[in-house]
């Protein structure tokens, strides 16, 4: 009797063995038939990111939040002291001044063409608003001193720890690329606009250079052809640099044209942007008002005759002033004011929004001829810089 019980007992013990070990196995495939599922979705959401960037560019746009909504109490420039760069005192290294974006606004508001608060503020660029243009490579690579410094023309910076690069230098672009983005949205809503900053044309999406970190030119393009329905922009740079740049980015999209007014003989000789150009306009040192204004007009003419944009980015660089150290062309400050107002007009004319950048300038009488210009944009009704006047 007791031998048949341990029988039993026995019997029970394996039964109840053989059914865990079967429960484990059951629960163990199904498991590893879950990760395997989960693998297989993970590589095709990689395959299918990798293979279609435009999708991942059009979710990177429709989440942005830098363009957002602007109450009518601002008027359309467009301005933060997070442009200035003050990095103890090496930015002076380079002949560009980092501070003039805010001595615009000052010149403005202490001649009473222009109020503090109507100022608008733009957020500053994510990594995934940079990501909509810029490869993460790119982005990596700035987190090397020494490259920033490359880009910035400033060597210095390459033996300062990077979260201060990315903080002091960085950061200040990554702001005005917000503005310019945000600035061809106003555009649109109110027929202009003016982003005191921006104009980084040196900039494309593998390559820094020439004091330009980030494609803002080439960015806010793409923002607008997805979030606005812009299907034809024309960019006008009148910078006296070549914008390698967005030609590089842009110049083999037959929805955008480029209309480049440069010095030939000075930076960045870049021979092969220069064939994305749709109309180059080649001004030699020395170059006069006279001259230069009798070009423009021309070049104008049959810009608008070849092609009709539905919204303009004007690059509007006073490195085309008498004096100025890089740009070596003979421009006037009359003359700058001149230029801004032709391209205002013809654009305003034809109901065209227009989307104006500082760009480059390298002397400190720069911001006081950006200033003129925007109050002479203003007197002549081109703009309006206080929300109760009324535009023409």
């Amino acid at each position: 009797m007791q031998e048949a019980t341990r029988v039993v007992s026995t019997w029970t013990d394996i039964t109840r063995d053989s059914a865990v070990y079967l429960l484990f196995t059951f629960a163990a495939i199904k498991a590893s038939q879950f990760l395997y599922r989960c693998f297989q979705s993970s590589e095709m959401s990689s395959f299918s990111m990798e293979t279609h960037p435009e999708a991942l560019r059009r979710d990177r746009i429709l989440s942005s939040k830098l363009y957002f909504q602007v109450p009518e109490s601002k008027v359309s420039i467009i301005y933060s002291s997070g442009y200035d760069i003050s990095f103890m005192g090496i930015e002076k290294l380079h002949p560009f001044d980092s501070t003039k974006w805010g001595r615009v606004c000052k010149f403005l508001i202490s001649d009473g063409f222009l109020e503090e608060k109507s100022i608008v503020e733009p957020l500053q660029a994510s990594n995934s608003d940079l990501l909509v243009v810029h490869s993460l490579n790119y982005l990596n690579s700035l987190k090397s001193s020494a490259t920033v410094a490359r880009i910035t023309e400033v060597p210095p910076v390459a033996f300062f720890p990077n979260f201060l690069v990315q903080q002091k230098v960085l950061d200040p672009f990554r702001k005005q690329v917000g503005g310019t983005i945000l600035a061809a949205k106003l555009a649109v809503e109110r027929g202009w606009a003016i982003n005191i900053g921006g104009g980084f044309h040196h900039c494309t999406a593998e390559r820094g250079g020439g004091f330009c970190a980030f494609a803002d030119i080439s960015l806010c393009i793409q923002f607008a052809f997805l979030r606005l329905r812009i299907s034809r922009v024309m960019i006008i740079d009148l910078d006296a640099h070549q914008g390698n740049g967005h030609e590089t980015d842009l110049g083999d999209d037959s929805r955008v044209y480029i209309l480049d007014m440069y010095n030939p003989e000075i930076y960045p000789f870049d021979y092969r942007a220069r064939k994305f150009i749709d109309q180059k306009v080649e001004v030699v040192s020395g170059t006069t008002t006279d001259e230069y204004l009798r070009k423009l007009d021309q070049a104008l003419e049959v810009a608008f005759s070849n092609f009709q944009p539905e919204l303009v980015v004007y690059n509007a660089g006073t490195d085309i002033l008498d004096g100025d150290p890089l740009g070596c062309l003979k421009i006037s400050p009359d003359g700058i004011t001149s230029r801004d107002e032709r391209v205002f007009r013809v654009a305003r004319e034809r109901d065209i929004p227009v989307v104006m950048l500082t760009s480059g300038g390298y002397m400190k009488s720069s911001a006081r001829v950006i200033a003129n210009s925007i109050e002479n944009l203003s007197r002549t009704g081109l703009i309006k810089t206080r929300p109760e006047s009324v535009s023409t």
